[in-house]
């Protein structure tokens, strides 16, 4: 299993900097970020700044979207940085949230969102594609490599991911629900023609090492209020009855409004409505012994990478043991069974 750094883009930029680094230096593999231009910093220019203070870790966003940048730009961001630094990137994409929604803006279609893969992931693999009309491709680029990611919920975007994506971003790390979501991606590539076993899967959550269950919940409950807001839209789509499993649909019962200038920050007070059992459902916390349980039976459901957030105030701890223990831990079970 790999693992991966979930950060934000807060300033000072050099902050976000010395935690990329840390994690590397504790054994991560990726370190992920937040891509939510007016919130926070802007990420590609992190990134370049990450890749030159690192050797071997892989960034990208968790997630982008097709709305707020040209996918061009997107792809000739990507060609870039692997022309500098080698091909050190990975591009998670969804139909938008916060980046769109402080603006009052609206996800992209799937459609939309199916296109922009493609023409991202041409482009930033050094290959010519049509767009706008036009056959494209960037000539000063060779040798470029990069996956796209896809993040989704429901059951159609589950299939568009399942047709077309390298990888899987699932943001909760419920065992039940990866179970239900990784079946229907790699049932969606079966029919699709495509290998199943060939994609690979993220689960993305809070991860908290503590003792203190009712701090870890209080510094983790945002998240459930980030996860409810794809689930409302689901449910608006779908209604209560639909094949998304009850367990993520009956929580935002008493979900009444969000304020997106709080996304993704601990004590976000628009989470209150998010119950103990859910933060501890979608979060790890625990001592690292409890975050191994969790994460060996997420690997046996086919997980090939956990990427924790630190939106919490034990981040550097949080690193330390993870680098010290949970990650050799996972990777040693995974030597035996090898």
């Amino acid at each position: 299993m790999d693992f991966g750094a979930v950060l934000q883009c807060n300033p000072p930029a050099a902050r976000t900097v010395a935690l990329a680094k840390r994690a590397e230096e504790y054994g991560f593999d990726y370190v992920w970020t937040f891509d939510s231009h007016i919130l926070w910093q802007e990420p590609y220019v992190i990134y370049s700044q990450i890749l030159a203070e690192t050797q071997n870790i892989k960034v990208g966003p968790m997630v982008t979207n097709p709305a707020t940048r040209d996918w061009t730009v997107t792809a000739s961001t990507y060609a870039t940085l692997n022309s500098m630094y080698g091909n050190r990137t990975v591009c998670g994409i969804g139909r938008g949230d916060s980046a769109l929604r402080v603006s009052n803006g609206k996800p992209t279609t799937l459609k939309t969102l199916r296109e922009s893969i493609h023409v991202i992931r041409e482009l930033a693999n050094s290959r010519s594609v049509e767009y706008n009309g036009a056959t494209l491709q960037f000539p000063w680029s060779k040798g470029s490599e990069l996956e796209m990611w896809v993040a989704a919920y429901g059951p159609l975007a589950l299939k568009l991911t399942g047709e077309v994506g390298d990888g899987f971003i699932l943001q909760l790390a419920d065992v039940d629900i990866a179970e239900w979501m990784i079946g229907a991606v790699r049932a969606a590539a079966a029919a699709a023609g495509r290998d199943p076993m060939a994609i690979k899967f993220c689960v993305a959550a809070p991860m908290y090492i503590g003792e203190d269950w009712e701090h870890m919940r209080e510094q983790c409950r945002w998240f459930g209020g980030m996860v409810g807001n794809h689930i409302a839209d689901i449910v608006a789509k779908y209604g209560g009855d639909s094949a998304v499993p009850q367990a993520l649909t009956d929580y935002i019962a008493g979900r009444e409004g969000y304020d997106y200038n709080e996304h993704g920050r601990a004590g976000n007070t628009h989470a209150a409505f998010v119950p103990d059992e859910i933060v501890d459902r979608f979060c790890l916390m625990g001592m690292a012994e409890q975050h191994i349980e969790k994460l060996e039976k997420l690997k046996a459901l086919g997980v090939t990478q956990f990427a924790g957030y630190l939106q919490h105030d034990n981040k550097e701890e949080t690193l330390r043991v993870y680098g010290e223990s949970v990650i050799p831990a996972l990777r040693e079970t995974v030597s035996a069974t090898a």
